[in-house]
């Protein structure tokens, strides 16, 4: 699980320097692609398929291709800055009792949403929350961890996210640290300088090795979301928001791509575990948070084999590249 929570995150960004993007977001969105590779409905409950429905239009950055883009001309430094280690799958069935990774759960239009209060309101989507009772929460209902709590309503076609989620009054309404809400019809980014539920500003859910695509789809068409120990006081579009007082510039910014090389044999692996690292080739890995080393975020299934997934640390982080990146935010 991961090891640096986002408020640790948040205290050394100081909100103070995130504060002059306090702004309202833009009303005006870009035109947006249809994604007619996903025409299947999403079922409804904790874990369920999206049978095959992409989040996001197909030319947004969680869905693009760069197989074929340059590596940055400081990738090797940057690699090794995150350690030097193999992949560790941060998902599967279940750890320390709780099912390990970051659940969500698929609602439809008419769930009634609840009122949410956030520790971080200037940089949180107000409520309400469509949150079912019973929402899964990251690491069980006990944590002392992240507790995300994510929400797909699949008919309006929107994510809700949640950091440091807790029901009040037996889930009447909730409390969290931060949250954000994601039309995933359209690109439209966070506010610059503005968090989410993820340190980065990034959604977290198109971001997750998911059980439904890894072996029921045999695909993953987008992106996946990966932590490393430290980062820099910096972040590159498709994320807002970085999360370090570190100014070195041979750390890597949040939002960072990764690739694994096209030439890395996957046919070794097993077949699920070739899903997840033919994703890593064509679509890479975000930089979304700090945490462990080279640690991949998934959904927990108790239809994962943790066996198979473990597999994957023997793909070492000298396996990869950073793809080139555009203009570094730093202040």
């Amino acid at each position: 699980m991961r090891t640096t929570s986002l408020i640790a995150a948040l205290g050394s960004c100081a909100l103070v320097a995130c504060s002059a993007a306090e702004t309202a977001p833009s009303s005006e969105t870009p035109p947006v692609a249809i994604d007619s590779g996903a025409p299947g409905t999403p079922a409804l409950g904790v874990g369920a398929s999206l049978n095959g429905r992409r989040p996001f239009p197909s030319d947004n950055p969680w869905n693009a291709d760069i197989s074929a883009e340059p590596v940055d001309a400081n990738s090797a430094t940057l690699i090794a800055s995150c350690g030097n280690s193999g992949l560790h799958p941060d998902f599967g069935t279940v750890w320390d009792g709780a099912p390990n990774g970051i659940p969500y759960v698929v609602v439809s239009g008419s769930q009634s949403k609840l009122p949410v209060s956030f520790m971080y309101s200037s940089e949180s989507d107000p409520g309400p929350y469509p949150v079912p009772a019973g929402a899964p929460i990251e690491g069980g209902s006990s944590s002392t961890g992240d507790r995300h709590v994510l929400v797909v309503d699949r008919d309006n076609w929107k994510l809700y996210e949640l950091y440091d989620a807790h029901p009040v009054n037996g889930g009447e309404r909730w409390t969290a640290g931060s949250g954000a809400v994601f039309d995933l019809s359209s690109n439209a980014l966070r506010p610059a300088g503005w968090t989410s539920a993820d340190a980065a500003g990034l959604p977290i859910f198109p971001g997750l090795v998911r059980y439904d695509e890894a072996v029921e789809q045999s695909e993953i068409r987008h992106a996946l979301r990966f932590t490393c120990p430290r980062t820099r006081r910096a972040y590159v579009a498709p994320a807002t928001h970085w999360a370090s007082s570190n100014t070195d510039a041979a750390l890597p910014p949040m939002g960072m791509r990764v690739r694994l090389r096209a030439d890395f044999d996957v046919s070794p692996f097993p077949q699920e575990v070739r899903v997840i690292l033919r994703a890593m080739q064509r679509y890479g890995m975000l930089l979304a948070d700090n945490g462990s080393a080279w640690y991949v975020s998934g959904a927990p299934d108790s239809r994962w084999s943790d066996d198979n997934l473990a597999t994957l640390s023997r793909v070492r982080s000298t396996d990869f590249q950073v793809v080139r990146m555009g203009q570094i935010i730093t202040q």
